[in-house]
């Protein structure tokens, strides 16, 4: 007797074994390796250049008025001050880097397997909304569509939407065009959304500008490198405590940056420094926590889950803020404005900021999660079906980029937030025995026994 397909494997083989059809990259994601650069610190990414000494200007007059700023401050400056920032400038635009999406449409086909392996597995509620925090291009959105219109027989009885929140006004215009033709309609009456339209496959989708505004209901959340660039604080341990780590004007150099320490205790150190830790130096980024506290708050409430890609760590690294600028590390503190500045996720944070609210599972590695889902397999389909040696050896390739440690594979990691009767059974506190076992969650097979609780208590 074969053996049996697990759910998420049995679903790949139905979405995805019927439909060889490739995703081509377009030809300016070509050569990729000539654009990418993996740093030390496990990123791929591909950089812009460009002047913005206004952002420095701007920054001298305001810490030679006020004194010296936090590492959060700075970064909101460089990133996003609204003439001169990194990104406003380039309206968010994939000069910067290039994301897993962008490298194979098998990842993100991976990703729609594992949101409908999970709707399945939580009862087939019947009707779910997809919520994507910081879409790009809209590429992933893209892919995740195309395997829900392949698995439409499964999903024919539920009521599926689409709710992406975008505040780039360039970005969202992509995504419009990239997933409905440019057929949307702005400001659409009584809703929060600012614009709305059909994808090519019939899904309503909606765009806001903050979390906050997307309707409660049963939903699966997806942010896709979307936490590595809000702003952190960095503090260092010294021998008298913690100080916050500041940005100010170098008194030796003429319109150059240093790092100072704060004289004394701020408030950040006094509300983000757990009692408990060990490292010397750790960076926080509050705008993380906040955001995994409402996406908790949402899905112990109306159910669901949450899917969290990103690089970073689980509480073990300490400085990992980095500068990117033409495909080379760059001096954090030069040039604000003309350099992608980032840091790792710390995901053991992001566990406690779920507060017990949801079971968590991960951070697993991207090339485990991957093979989890079945990547392998889906290589071989597009394989067979592709006519060529020039897309054969484009697939490879992107594989390659995605599941090579060396790469993307050991850089990213995959982080759930999921209910927890989605991983114990209520009753199996006082009968352990008593039911049959939960279907494993799809793509972290490795991780299933490794699930954190935390009690409110």
């Amino acid at each position: 007797m074969l053996p049996q397909l697990p759910p998420c494997r049995a679903l790949l083989a139905t979405a995805l074994g019927l439909a060889g059809r490739h995703r081509l990259l377009p030809c300016h994601h070509a050569p990729l390796l000539a654009r990418l650069r993996c740093s030390a610190g496990g990123e791929v990414r591909a950089a812009g250049g460009g002047d913005a000494g206004g952002v420095l200007r701007h920054l001298m007059l305001k810490l030679r008025a006020t004194g010296p700023v936090t590492v959060a401050e700075y970064m909101r400056e460089a990133l996003t001050n609204p003439g001169q920032g990194y990104y406003t400038r380039r309206g968010g635009v994939g000069q910067d880097f290039i994301t897993s999406p962008e490298i194979s449409q098998i990842f993100g086909e991976l990703i729609g397997i594992w949101y409908i392996s999970e709707w399945m597995a939580m009862g087939k509620q019947n009707a779910f909304q997809l919520v994507e925090l910081g879409p790009g291009t809209g590429t992933l959105t893209s892919d995740i569509l195309r395997v829900f219109n392949q698995l439409a027989s499964v999903l024919s009885k539920c009521d599926v939407s689409i709710h992406l929140v975008e505040v780039s006004p360039k970005l969202s215009a992509i995504q419009a065009e990239m997933l409905t033709g440019g057929k949307v309609q702005s400001n659409p009456e009584n809703n929060s959304a600012y614009m709305k339209g059909i994808s090519k496959t019939g899904i309503p989708i909606y765009w806001y500008r903050d979390i906050q505004d997307v309707p409660q209901g049963y939903s699966f959340y997806l942010a896709h490198e979307f936490l590595d660039a809000l702003p952190i604080h960095k503090f260092q341990r010294t021998e008298k405590g913690w100080h916050e780590v500041l940005v100010d004007i170098d008194p030796e150099v003429p319109d150059q940056l240093r790092f100072v320490l704060s004289p004394s205790r701020t408030p950040a150190t006094e509300n983000f420094i757990q009692p408990e830790e060990t490292r010397d130096h750790v960076e926080v980024c509050p705008e993380a926590g906040i955001l995994i506290q409402r996406l908790a708050c949402r899905i112990e409430k109306n159910g669901g889950a949450a899917l969290i890609a990103d690089y970073g760590h689980d509480g073990t690294k300490t400085d990992t803020f980095r500068g990117f600028r033409n495909h080379k590390h760059h001096d954090v503190l030069k040039a604000p404005g003309t350099a992608d500045l980032t840091a790792d996720v710390d995901f053991s944070y992001l566990r406690k900021m779920a507060e017990g609210r949801t079971a968590t599972l991960g951070p697993i590695r991207q090339r485990e999660f991957l093979k989890n889902m079945g990547i392998d397999l889906r290589l071989q389909v597009l394989l067979q079906n592709s006519r060529d040696s020039a897309t054969r050896e484009q697939l490879l390739h992107s594989f390659d980029m995605l599941m090579n440690p060396k790469k993307m594979g050991d850089c990213f990691h995959f982080f759930a937030l999921l209910p927890h009767h989605r991983v114990v059974r209520p009753a199996e506190k006082d009968n352990p025995q008593s039911k049959s076992p939960l279907p494993p969650v799809a793509g972290f097979g490795e991780l299933s026994l490794n699930v954190h609780h935390h009690s409110r208590g």
